[in-house]
């Protein structure tokens, strides 16, 4: 029955959304009107990385005028459970802390009021006493026997080993003449979207039910998880999304928590709660990628032909596992062999919890773990036997007669030509070129390096591969899981207009745009008059567990599904016109807003009519074909089987293809990487709508290059957090971000409605790489982890030797390990009074109290022990904190060691110096000192370029105004920046 050529979809139409978003119209969840009476939420986390809660005083913070309640985690253990883990684990993975932190930015408190400022103030006036633990940071360290455990339930910090061989590759390793190993250690980072998390949830007593708004992407299992912690079944769980999301890149299905704990404190306050998350609470505690260590081991032959691979994967998923994790390392199970005829597989794979901040899914998630190991080794390979890294790609790939084509490990790949799209990648993107400028450049003493990169871009995930981290044995009793539903709905109103309603809730890539497309060519109308809504309500809307917005599944699955539901509908109208029209259903032709004739134009209707059939006449609908309203449907592939009792898993329905080439140049003094060309060759199947493919591929290139050249997630070695602003974690941004050059094949998917495959994701996982390749071949070296920072690459560039200071400058000091934030300074301040005088105000509470900065008061605990609140600030943090110093070894009146700590809901510090006091030789007292001090928490994390400066100024205050009081002048051996002296100004310090 003729559907008219596609007159929309393949092409660049105007998008939809563009005219809201551009103006600024959209609409975001802190943009919605509330309900009357909503009340306000502010989260009190945690600012140690492991401790157990030994006390929670909120006493004060309930007394705050307009505050309504503060909820803790023992408040809320009656009407919430933990949050159930995708694999079977003693893990108590709750929303929020009862007896005990595991990371830094763990909820701990909730503190509801009347707006989100009182709610804030609430949370500085909540008192924890902590008592706190040893932390696990390292992945390898917390697989040590003597490691400190984090669950005693699971009763060691490895919660999962499973080992997996495909053929049979110890027999490939002993017959390979040759053999080589990488090591990778991939940090963490994340999505920073624009918008942030957010939650507006209320309950309604009366029917046990709960009704939750958050700007989640799904899967829509986080609907199972969160009624499962509600503890209500899941129809009573309405769960929706806003029209609009400011950006996703996976990280906003990590909302769940946030829903359990909004929605559970709204039930016991009996009023809606609306809570939005801060950028800090975003970067430290929202979700972020994994990190992993990899040891990848090949088998090859003299012709750099790979015959096997040795995974050892060790998967860092922080203090929980929540689900899907660990979706991360098993979305590319079926993939570990990337784009190469490698029959021979071994595996290892074990998932680790440490103090970081639990994981999830970060766009491309485990596709940039797995390529970066496995490109880097294709190109050692080649480099170790002399060979063109180009040939050895081109020699090890999948032929394209091999198509559909299954991997070792399971995956079915659908369609492809590698070799034609490496070869017009070399061609259209001037491999050859490059290779002369490399040698111009080389020939200069400039330092210029040429990466490439193959990789497979999985689309469309299986249910099932999860349960890969599950044996035979657990799967079966568990029962099998695996498709991939996908859901569209298609309604016709009385005067036949036309509106899409799909289970995928956007965050940018055009839902409206590409999905008004499709149905519009379906059936034959124009654009303007099909309308699309995205936003869900799970009370209203067809949907099931795997929908939502993920893995790039909306061209594939959800666009693919919308075409299916628009054909079913057509065929429909075609009955009830033909029965109006005395024509045969196969003669109709939809086009132009009519169904006419294909031979008799003429002889046809107008689509409006017949759409409203059913509404105005349903008399006149065929018997048998019921009434042609709306149509779902819901599409789940046949090619997506749960595991097999070998573990032979097809991870994901589609597979695109990515050939990336760069050539840049790495200047030699400050170490900058610039990028000379970059080409990006895609096979993503059919386009629907190129100008947001090009996107797709530009913003994911982006990413990409934050992920390799800037951001990381830092931690300390005790698990403070150190990331917590765009200063510390830093975005590229368009002055940083060059042209890339697209080019594109297309292999149709014979898997999906449409043909298309996925494109969001795959320069996430191929561009690390890539550039890491470029910068290993412009220095010579066999290894380097991310990220590329500029640092990192001018000492590699420098061969590791430090140039001499200039003249008048010290040489500066031995730089401390990643991670080390102690602080350390010394000082000194001479006094008018002798060392008896100095030694008697030392132990006076009352001389302590006027002389130490911010101080409100010190009270003696006993001859060497004293109590002080103060109020510090470094930078934008500033708070109330409980000191306590202690003062040892002492030696009257010649020298002491004082010890202190400082504790608030900004932070937690500590440290310890030493005090000297020498008479001068003229009736006074020359004070010395020296110290190292930590600082962790918010003061940690957004505070972290200043600390050092603030360490000095809050301690050097403190001896100055120790010198003052004694009646003499502070000498201090470094003059102060203006910034710093300003802020010692603020603390009532003169400096």
């Amino acid at each position: 029955m003729g559907i008219v050529s596609s007159s929309y979809v393949g092409r660049s139409v105007e998008r939809v959304e563009d005219a809201a978003l551009l103006s600024g119209l959209g609409r975001y969840i802190d943009d919605l009107g509330t309900r009357p009476g909503t009340l306000h939420a502010a989260i009190l986390r945690s600012p140690h990385a492991h401790a157990d809660i030994l006390g929670i005083d909120v006493q004060v913070a309930k007394a705050l005028p307009g505050v309504t309640a503060v909820v803790t985690g023992r408040d809320l253990d009656a009407v919430t459970t933990g949050l159930v883990p995708a694999l079977r684990a003693a893990v108590d993975a709750r929303a929020i802390a009862v007896d005990r932190v595991r990371y830094v930015g763990e909820p701990v408190a909730i503190v509801v009021a009347r707006d989100r400022y009182l709610a804030e103030d609430g949370c500085d006036l909540i008192e924890v006493q902590y008592r706190v633990r040893p932390a696990v940071v390292d992945p390898l360290s917390a697989l040590a026997p003597d490691s400190e455990i984090l669950h005693e339930g699971v009763g060691a910090n490895c919660v999962s080993d499973r080992r997996f061989r495909y053929g049979d590759p110890e027999a490939a390793f002993a017959d390979s003449p040759h053999s080589l190993s990488v090591t990778v250690r991939y940090p963490r980072n994340t999505g920073s979207p624009m918008e942030t998390y957010g939650v507006v949830a209320s309950y309604d007593p009366t029917d046990d039910s709960y009704d939750v708004l958050a700007n989640f992407q799904g899967p829509f299992s986080i609907h199972a998880v969160v009624a499962r912690a509600l503890k209500v079944p899941g129809n009573r769980l309405r769960l929706r999304t806003p029209p609009d999301s400011g950006g996703s890149f996976g990280v906003k299905q990590g909302v769940a928590p946030y829903a359990v704990l909004i929605a559970a404190t709204a039930r016991l306050v009996g009023q809606p709660v609306k809570w939005i998350e801060d950028r800090l609470e975003h970067l430290s505690a929202s979700v972020s990628a994994t990190n992993r260590v990899t040891t990848l081991r090949a088998a090859f032959d003299a012709d750099g032909r790979v015959t096997a691979l040795d995974w050892d994967q060790v998967e860092d998923c922080g203090a929980y596992l929540r689900a899907p994790e660990p979706a991360t390392l098993y979305r590319m199970h079926g993939n570990l062999t990337g784009a190469y005829a490698i029959r021979n597989v071994a595996v290892r794979n074990r998932v680790v919890l440490t103090n970081k901040t639990p994981t999830g899914l970060v766009r491309g998630f485990g596709g940039p773990q797995v390529y970066y190991p496995l490109e880097r080794l294709m190109q050692r390979i080649a480099l170790t036997l002399g060979l063109d890294p180009f040939a050895v790609i081109r020699r090890n790939l999948i032929p394209a007669d091999a198509f559909p084509y299954r991997t070792a490990t399971g995956a079915l790949y659908d369609s492809g030509d590698y070799q034609r799209a490496l070869d017009e990648a070399a061609r259209d993107g001037g491999l050859d070129e490059l290779k002369r400028r490399r040698d111009a450049a080389r020939a200069e003493g400039r330092l210029y390096g040429i990466g490439l990169t193959a990789a497979v871009e999985p689309s469309v995930s299986n249910m099932g591969y999860i349960t890969t981290v599950l044996t035979a044995e657990e799967r079966a009793k568990a029962g099998p899981k695996n498709g991939a539903q996908s859901t569209a709905t298609i309604t016709l109103d009385p005067v036949g207009s036309v509106t899409v309603q799909v289970a995928s809730v956007p965050q940018g890539q055009g839902h409206r745009t590409v999905l008004a497309q499709v149905v519009a060519d379906v059936l034959g109308l124009p654009m303007e008059q099909v309308r699309v809504t995205a936003d869900l309500d799970t009370a209203k809307d067809a949907w099931s567990i795997a929908s939502g917005n993920y893995a790039s599944r909306f061209a594939a699955a959800v666009a693919g599904v919308a075409h299916l539901a628009a054909t079913r509908l057509r065929d429909r109208l075609a009955r009830i016109a033909a029965a109006q029209l005395n024509l045969r259903p196969e003669d109709l032709l939809f086009a132009g807003g009519r169904i006419a004739s294909r031979l008799n134009p003429d002889a046809g209707l107008p689509f409006a009519r017949v759409a409203a059939t059913s509404h105005w006449s349903p008399g006149l609908v065929p018997e048998d074909l019921g009434a042609v309203i709306r149509e779902t449907v819901f599409w789940t592939p046949p090619e997506l089987t749960a595991p097999d009792a070998e573990d032979h898993i097809n991870s994901s329905l589609c597979h695109g293809f990515i050939f990336d080439i760069c050539g840049l140049e790495i200047d030699r003094v400050t170490g900058k990487i610039i990028i000379d060309r970059y080409v990006s060759m895609h096979d993503c199947g059919r386009i629907l709508h190129p100008g947001m493919v090009e996107g797709q591929v530009r913003g994911g290139f982006a990413q990409a290059l934050g992920a390799a050249v800037f951001e990381e997630l830092s931690y300390g070695d005790d698990g403070a957090f150190l990331s917590g602003t765009f200063a510390d974690y830093l975005l590229p941004t368009a002055t940083e971000v060059p042209d890339l050059r697209i080019l594109h094949v297309e292999s149709p998917s014979p898997f999906t409605p449409l043909g298309a495959k996925g494109v969001g994701e795959g320069n996430c996982m191929s561009t690390p790489v890539c550039l890491a390749n470029a910068v290993a071949d412009a220095l010579g070296l066999e290894a380097i982890d991310l990220p590329l920072t500029p640092a990192k690459l001018a000492a590699l560039a420098a061969g590791g030797e430090e140039r001499a200071p200039p003249a008048g400058h010290s040489a500066p000091k031995p730089a401390t390990k990643a991670g080390d934030r102690t602080l350390r300074g010394e000082g000194s301040a001479t006094v008018t009074a002798p060392p008896e005088t100095v030694w008697a105000m030392l132990l006076d509470p009352d001389v302590l109290a006027s002389v130490i900065p911010g101080s409100h008061g010190v009270r003696k605990l006993s001859g060497t022990r004293f109590q002080a609140d103060v109020t510090l600030g470094v930078g934008p943090v500033k708070g109330r904190y409980k000191a306590e110093v202690t003062l040892s070894d002492l030696d009257e009146p010649r020298a002491v060691t004082l010890t202190g700590t400082v504790t608030g809901g900004l932070g937690s510090g500590g440290g310890t110096g030493r005090l000297t006091l020498e008479p001068d030789g003229a009736g006074g007292t020359r004070i010395a000192y020296v110290y190292e001090a930590a600082v962790g928490g918010k003061v940690a994390a957004v505070g972290g370029r200043l600390l050092d400066g603030a360490a000095r100024v809050i301690i050097g205050g403190f001896f100055t105004a120790l010198a003052r009081r004694a009646g003499g002048s502070g000498e201090r051996r470094l003059r102060l920046p203006a910034a710093l002296r300003r802020l010692l100004a603020r603390l009532g310090v003169s400096a």
